[in-house]
Protein backbone atom coordinates (compact mmCIF):
# COMPACT_ATOMS: atom_id res chain seq x y z
CA UNK A 1 0.00 0.00 0.00
CA UNK A 2 2.75 2.48 1.11
CA UNK A 3 4.36 2.89 -2.42
CA UNK A 4 1.09 3.53 -4.31
CA UNK A 5 0.66 6.83 -2.02
CA UNK A 6 4.18 8.06 -3.38
CA UNK A 7 2.98 9.70 -6.46
CA UNK A 8 -0.21 11.08 -4.54
CA UNK A 9 2.57 12.56 -2.14
CA UNK A 10 4.52 13.65 -4.79
CA UNK A 11 2.16 15.20 -6.81
CA UNK A 12 1.07 17.28 -3.94
CA UNK A 13 4.62 18.50 -3.14
CA UNK A 14 4.82 19.49 -6.62
CA UNK A 15 1.35 21.82 -6.72
CA UNK A 16 2.22 23.23 -3.69
CA UNK A 17 5.32 24.66 -5.08
CA UNK A 18 4.16 26.03 -7.96
CA UNK A 19 3.43 29.51 -7.82
CA UNK A 20 0.12 30.78 -7.20
CA UNK A 21 -2.43 31.31 -10.27
CA UNK A 22 -4.22 35.13 -9.95
CA UNK A 23 -7.36 35.20 -9.49
CA UNK A 24 -9.81 38.31 -10.09
CA UNK A 25 -10.85 39.56 -6.80
CA UNK A 26 -14.70 39.83 -6.05
CA UNK A 27 -15.83 43.32 -7.07
CA UNK A 28 -19.81 44.52 -7.28
CA UNK A 29 -20.44 47.76 -8.93
CA UNK A 30 -23.74 49.11 -8.31
CA UNK A 31 -25.39 50.32 -11.71
CA UNK A 32 -25.24 49.34 -15.16
CA UNK A 33 -23.04 51.87 -16.54
CA UNK A 34 -20.31 51.76 -13.55
CA UNK A 35 -20.62 48.26 -13.95
CA UNK A 36 -20.01 48.25 -18.15
CA UNK A 37 -16.58 50.75 -17.22
CA UNK A 38 -15.19 48.14 -14.62
CA UNK A 39 -16.14 45.07 -16.75
CA UNK A 40 -13.46 47.00 -19.04
CA UNK A 41 -11.05 47.32 -16.94
CA UNK A 42 -11.39 43.60 -15.37
CA UNK A 43 -11.31 42.02 -18.80
CA UNK A 44 -9.19 38.59 -18.59
CA UNK A 45 -8.92 39.11 -14.92
CA UNK A 46 -12.85 39.13 -13.60
CA UNK A 47 -16.44 39.60 -13.54
CA UNK A 48 -17.57 41.87 -11.91
CA UNK A 49 -21.03 41.96 -10.42
CA UNK A 50 -23.91 44.33 -11.09
CA UNK A 51 -26.44 45.04 -8.31
CA UNK A 52 -28.91 47.17 -10.28
CA UNK A 53 -30.37 45.36 -12.98
CA UNK A 54 -33.08 45.89 -15.60
CA UNK A 55 -35.10 48.90 -16.14
CA UNK A 56 -35.44 49.47 -12.08
CA UNK A 57 -33.92 52.64 -11.27
CA UNK A 58 -31.51 53.69 -8.18
CA UNK A 59 -33.94 56.36 -6.78
CA UNK A 60 -36.43 53.62 -6.28
CA UNK A 61 -34.50 50.54 -5.79
CA UNK A 62 -35.25 47.98 -2.81
CA UNK A 63 -32.36 45.68 -1.67
CA UNK A 64 -33.37 41.96 -2.00
CA UNK A 65 -31.80 39.15 0.24
CA UNK A 66 -29.54 38.32 -3.25
CA UNK A 67 -28.05 41.69 -2.70
CA UNK A 68 -26.67 41.78 0.32
CA UNK A 69 -25.04 38.58 -0.12
CA UNK A 70 -23.74 40.09 -3.16
CA UNK A 71 -22.18 43.33 -1.01
CA UNK A 72 -20.73 41.06 2.10
CA UNK A 73 -19.08 38.70 -0.44
CA UNK A 74 -17.17 41.48 -2.11
CA UNK A 75 -13.64 42.70 -1.56
CA UNK A 76 -14.25 46.03 -3.51
CA UNK A 77 -18.12 47.67 -3.90
CA UNK A 78 -17.78 50.79 -6.46
CA UNK A 79 -21.08 53.07 -6.64
CA UNK A 80 -21.83 56.79 -7.06
CA UNK A 81 -22.43 57.72 -3.68
CA UNK A 82 -25.96 58.94 -1.62
CA UNK A 83 -27.13 61.16 -4.25
CA UNK A 84 -27.49 58.27 -6.52
CA UNK A 85 -27.77 55.33 -4.62
CA UNK A 86 -29.53 56.25 -1.21
CA UNK A 87 -30.71 52.73 -0.88
CA UNK A 88 -26.88 51.42 -0.49
CA UNK A 89 -25.80 54.38 2.44
CA UNK A 90 -27.21 51.52 5.28
CA UNK A 91 -25.97 48.33 3.34
CA UNK A 92 -22.38 49.54 2.82
CA UNK A 93 -21.63 50.77 6.62
CA UNK A 94 -22.63 47.60 7.79
CA UNK A 95 -20.55 45.81 5.55
CA UNK A 96 -16.93 44.12 7.13
CA UNK A 97 -13.72 46.49 7.33
CA UNK A 98 -11.93 44.46 4.66
CA UNK A 99 -14.60 45.32 2.31
CA UNK A 100 -13.27 48.48 0.27
CA UNK A 101 -16.29 51.27 -0.76
CA UNK A 102 -15.45 53.37 -3.20
CA UNK A 103 -17.81 56.09 -3.59
CA UNK A 104 -16.97 57.61 -7.22
CA UNK A 105 -18.69 61.08 -7.34
CA UNK A 106 -16.55 63.56 -5.60
CA UNK A 107 -18.77 66.18 -4.98
CA UNK A 108 -21.88 64.79 -2.91
CA UNK A 109 -24.21 67.46 -3.82
CA UNK A 110 -24.03 67.67 -7.49
CA UNK A 111 -25.76 65.74 -10.03
CA UNK A 112 -23.98 62.17 -9.38
CA UNK A 113 -24.99 60.98 -13.73
CA UNK A 114 -21.24 61.44 -13.97
CA UNK A 115 -20.74 58.60 -16.21
CA UNK A 116 -22.88 60.39 -19.22
CA UNK A 117 -20.04 62.58 -19.80
CA UNK A 118 -16.94 60.81 -21.38
CA UNK A 119 -14.43 62.58 -20.04
CA UNK A 120 -15.44 62.18 -16.39
CA UNK A 121 -15.77 58.60 -17.05
CA UNK A 122 -12.41 58.20 -18.01
CA UNK A 123 -11.31 58.90 -14.92
CA UNK A 124 -14.03 56.87 -13.14
CA UNK A 125 -11.80 53.77 -14.90
CA UNK A 126 -8.46 54.84 -13.55
CA UNK A 127 -9.83 55.34 -10.50
CA UNK A 128 -11.27 52.02 -10.65
CA UNK A 129 -7.68 50.64 -12.14
CA UNK A 130 -5.98 52.40 -9.07
CA UNK A 131 -7.97 50.94 -6.37
CA UNK A 132 -8.18 46.81 -7.90
CA UNK A 133 -4.32 47.68 -8.40
CA UNK A 134 -3.81 48.62 -4.60
CA UNK A 135 -6.17 45.17 -3.57
CA UNK A 136 -4.78 42.76 -6.30
CA UNK A 137 -1.45 43.75 -7.14
CA UNK A 138 -0.67 40.56 -8.92
CA UNK A 139 -3.02 41.54 -11.61
CA UNK A 140 -2.10 45.13 -11.80
CA UNK A 141 -0.40 44.49 -15.17
CA UNK A 142 -3.67 43.96 -16.69
CA UNK A 143 -5.80 46.37 -14.70
CA UNK A 144 -3.31 49.33 -15.77
CA UNK A 145 -3.29 47.57 -19.86
CA UNK A 146 -7.19 47.27 -19.62
CA UNK A 147 -7.92 50.60 -18.17
CA UNK A 148 -5.39 52.28 -20.76
CA UNK A 149 -7.96 50.12 -23.47
CA UNK A 150 -11.09 51.67 -21.90
CA UNK A 151 -9.78 55.39 -21.82
CA UNK A 152 -8.67 55.08 -25.53
CA UNK A 153 -11.68 54.14 -26.53
CA UNK A 154 -13.65 56.82 -24.66
CA UNK A 155 -12.08 59.43 -26.17
CA UNK A 156 -12.81 58.28 -29.61
CA UNK A 157 -16.00 57.77 -28.51
CA UNK A 158 -16.46 61.18 -27.30
CA UNK A 159 -15.10 62.72 -31.00
CA UNK A 160 -18.08 60.37 -32.80
CA UNK A 161 -20.37 61.65 -30.17
CA UNK A 162 -19.86 65.63 -30.93
CA UNK A 163 -19.83 64.85 -34.48
CA UNK A 164 -23.60 63.27 -34.16
CA UNK A 165 -24.83 65.99 -32.17
CA UNK A 166 -23.08 69.04 -33.70
CA UNK A 167 -26.44 69.59 -35.90
CA UNK A 168 -29.08 69.60 -33.09
CA UNK A 169 -26.68 71.71 -30.68
CA UNK A 170 -29.08 74.38 -30.49
CA UNK A 171 -32.52 72.93 -30.48
CA UNK A 172 -34.67 73.95 -27.31
CA UNK A 173 -35.57 70.48 -25.09
CA UNK A 174 -36.77 69.32 -21.98
CA UNK A 175 -35.64 66.18 -19.79
CA UNK A 176 -37.88 64.50 -17.54
CA UNK A 177 -35.94 65.04 -14.52
CA UNK A 178 -32.72 66.41 -14.14
CA UNK A 179 -30.07 63.40 -15.46
CA UNK A 180 -28.02 64.99 -18.00
CA UNK A 181 -25.98 68.13 -17.17
CA UNK A 182 -22.80 66.35 -17.61
CA UNK A 183 -23.82 65.04 -20.80
CA UNK A 184 -25.53 68.46 -22.28
CA UNK A 185 -22.36 70.29 -20.60
CA UNK A 186 -19.99 67.93 -22.85
CA UNK A 187 -21.43 68.19 -25.59
CA UNK A 188 -23.31 71.60 -25.49
CA UNK A 189 -26.95 70.88 -25.46
CA UNK A 190 -29.79 73.23 -25.42
CA UNK A 191 -31.73 71.85 -22.13
CA UNK A 192 -34.10 74.02 -21.09
CA UNK A 193 -34.86 72.77 -17.88
CA UNK A 194 -36.53 68.80 -16.57
CA UNK A 195 -40.29 68.43 -16.24
CA UNK A 196 -39.96 66.29 -12.61
CA UNK A 197 -37.80 68.20 -9.46
CA UNK A 198 -37.40 65.29 -8.25
CA UNK A 199 -37.24 61.46 -9.80
CA UNK A 200 -39.15 59.76 -7.53
CA UNK A 201 -42.25 62.29 -7.41
CA UNK A 202 -44.20 63.68 -10.31
CA UNK A 203 -44.67 67.17 -10.75
CA UNK A 204 -47.58 69.44 -9.62
CA UNK A 205 -50.42 70.53 -11.38
CA UNK A 206 -48.89 74.23 -10.98
CA UNK A 207 -45.80 73.30 -12.38
CA UNK A 208 -47.03 71.42 -15.42
CA UNK A 209 -49.04 74.49 -15.76
CA UNK A 210 -45.33 76.78 -15.69
CA UNK A 211 -43.88 73.78 -17.86
CA UNK A 212 -46.83 74.42 -20.61
CA UNK A 213 -45.90 77.75 -20.70
CA UNK A 214 -42.28 77.28 -20.98
CA UNK A 215 -42.60 74.71 -23.65
CA UNK A 216 -44.68 77.68 -25.77
CA UNK A 217 -42.62 80.42 -25.20
CA UNK A 218 -39.06 78.95 -25.52
CA UNK A 219 -40.47 76.34 -28.86
CA UNK A 220 -39.21 73.98 -27.26
CA UNK A 221 -39.19 71.10 -30.06
CA UNK A 222 -38.91 67.73 -28.02
CA UNK A 223 -39.78 66.80 -24.19
CA UNK A 224 -38.14 63.44 -23.29
CA UNK A 225 -39.48 60.94 -20.47
CA UNK A 226 -37.62 57.99 -19.66
CA UNK A 227 -38.28 53.95 -19.60
CA UNK A 228 -38.72 53.98 -15.73
CA UNK A 229 -41.59 56.25 -15.89
CA UNK A 230 -45.10 56.74 -17.48
CA UNK A 231 -45.21 58.63 -20.86
CA UNK A 232 -49.16 59.50 -19.99
CA UNK A 233 -47.95 62.77 -17.83
CA UNK A 234 -45.49 64.04 -20.66
CA UNK A 235 -47.99 63.17 -23.41
CA UNK A 236 -50.82 65.22 -21.27
CA UNK A 237 -47.58 68.13 -21.06
CA UNK A 238 -47.19 68.46 -24.96
CA UNK A 239 -50.85 68.36 -26.35
CA UNK A 240 -51.79 71.86 -27.92
CA UNK A 241 -48.22 72.87 -28.24
CA UNK A 242 -45.99 71.66 -31.38
CA UNK A 243 -43.34 70.11 -29.07
CA UNK A 244 -42.75 66.28 -29.89
CA UNK A 245 -42.24 63.10 -27.21
CA UNK A 246 -39.03 61.53 -27.24
CA UNK A 247 -37.35 58.45 -24.62
CA UNK A 248 -33.94 59.05 -22.51
CA UNK A 249 -32.68 56.19 -20.76
CA UNK A 250 -29.58 57.39 -18.42
CA UNK A 251 -28.78 53.80 -17.52
CA UNK A 252 -29.14 51.31 -20.38
CA UNK A 253 -32.05 49.53 -18.92
CA UNK A 254 -32.31 47.32 -21.90
CA UNK A 255 -28.99 47.11 -23.34
CA UNK A 256 -27.05 43.58 -22.12
CA UNK A 257 -24.78 44.50 -19.22
CA UNK A 258 -21.05 44.14 -19.92
CA UNK A 259 -18.30 45.81 -21.23
CA UNK A 260 -20.07 47.22 -24.52
CA UNK A 261 -23.48 48.53 -22.33
CA UNK A 262 -21.52 51.81 -21.87
CA UNK A 263 -20.63 52.74 -25.24
CA UNK A 264 -24.18 51.65 -26.90
CA UNK A 265 -25.93 53.65 -24.45
CA UNK A 266 -24.13 56.67 -25.05
CA UNK A 267 -24.58 56.32 -28.80
CA UNK A 268 -28.47 55.40 -28.02
CA UNK A 269 -28.51 59.03 -26.16
CA UNK A 270 -26.84 60.28 -29.02
CA UNK A 271 -29.13 59.02 -31.92
CA UNK A 272 -32.54 59.57 -29.97
CA UNK A 273 -31.52 63.05 -29.57
CA UNK A 274 -30.55 63.30 -32.69
CA UNK A 275 -34.24 61.77 -34.00
CA UNK A 276 -36.27 63.86 -32.01
CA UNK A 277 -34.54 67.21 -32.37
CA UNK A 278 -33.35 66.75 -35.84
CA UNK A 279 -37.08 66.80 -37.11
CA UNK A 280 -36.61 70.61 -36.53
CA UNK A 281 -34.41 70.30 -40.00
Amino acid sequence: MFPRRIPALLLALVWTALPARAEGIKVVASVAPVHSLLAGVMDGVGEPALLVRGGRGPHSFVMKPSGARLLHGARVVFWIGPGLEGFLVKPLAGLPPKTQVVGLAADKGADPHIWLDPVKARKLAQTMARTLIAVDPANAANYQKNADRVVARLVLLEAELHRILAPVSGVPYLVFHDAYGHFQERFGLAARGAVALHADRPPGARRLSALRRRIVKLDIACVFTEPQFTPALAKTLIEGTKARLGVLDPLGADLKPGPGLYPALMRMLAEKLLECLGANG
